[in-house]
């Protein structure tokens, strides 16, 4: 596989000026000769030098080119690479050279939105934002076809398969979810697609979940789902209070000797407290006018 290799150039003023110079030699020489009013059959040997003259100035000022921050320009001779030249300015180089501009910037792009099963097997919509930018020059230009549909399609391959790897929920038996373990499904989506571009030249910057929907056919399905395992959890958090509420009470009544209550008057005292602590609505007061036995 190639690999990246510098190469030395030249800097575009000097070369510029040199046959800027070259140039108006050239030129001169023709118009001295051609104003000339003799028919001298010698004149030929002073217009065709001057000719000559001025197109080599012309031909040698193809090498010049400028280079751009952030910015590398890949160099080959008759098909055979040369090098990468990465100095930012006004370059000059062997204008046999066939010249390949290449951004170093930092890209990105929005995948598109992708219908994938999870690990439990249910539909969803997932897209991802992939952040990246070229660092092997050489690799970018001929180790692929196109750098850039190349980084797409395969991080979009990376996406299906970081999906299928990982539930859309945190279960008991999968501590890790598309949903909730953000940092770590991006940092393993991010490593997944590095392996695949990375013999294209290709650095992953940052890669993040952006869109994570359950597919519209289950949609509603799973939204009952969610919001009943919402409310078991919330009413399992009321019926944790509620017995130590209730516990707490019998202990305190017991220990302050405020009121002795047999077993049966207990669990008839435990079954309103639960009532009122776990009811979803407020408490209607009851006042009994007779006795408590």
């Amino acid at each position: 596989m190639i690999k990246e290799k510098s190469i030395k150039t030249s800097g575009g003023f000097s070369h510029l000026f040199f046959y800027l110079v070259v140039l108006l030699v050239g030129v001169g020489i023709i118009i001295l000769r051609a104003t000339d009013a003799s028919d001298d059959y010698r004149d030929a040997f002073y217009v065709v030098p001057g000719v000559l003259i001025a197109l080599f100035a012309i031909f040698m000022m193809m090498g010049l080119y400028t280079i751009e921050p952030n910015t590398a320009i890949a160099l080959l001779l008759f098909g055979e690479y040369k090098g990468t030249d990465r100095a930012e300015g006004f370059r000059w180089a062997n204008p046999f050279f066939t010249k390949k501009k290449l951004s170093l910037r930092t890209n990105n792009f929005d995948s598109q939105k992708l219908k994938v099963n999870d690990k439990k097997g249910n539909p969803i919509e997932i897209s991802a934002v992939v952040v990246w930018r070229v660092n092997e020059t050489a690799e970018a230009l001929f180790a692929v076809e196109d750098y850039k549909t190349y980084t797409v399609v395969q991080s979009e391959s990376a996406i299906r398969h970081i999906a299928t790897i990982y539930p859309y929920d945190i279960t008991e038996d999968e501590p890790l979810s598309l949903r909730s373990s953000i940092d770590e499904i991006s940092q393993a989506l991010g490593k997944e697609i590095q392996d695949r571009v990375s013999n294209a030249g290709i650095v992953i910057e940052e890669a993040r979940i952006n869109h994570l929907a359950y597919a519209p056919e289950i949609a509603h399905a799973m939204l009952q789902r969610q919001q009943a395992e919402a409310v078991i959890a919330a009413r399992t958090k009321i019926v944790d209070g509620a017995v130590g509420m209730v516990e707490m009470a019998l202990k305190r009544l017991n220990e302050e000797k405020v009121l002795e209550l047999d077993e049966e008057r207990k669990a008839a005292m435990v079954s309103n407290l639960m009532v009122v602590l776990c009811s979803d609505r407020a408490a209607q007061p009851i006042v009994n006018s007779g006795s408590l036995y």
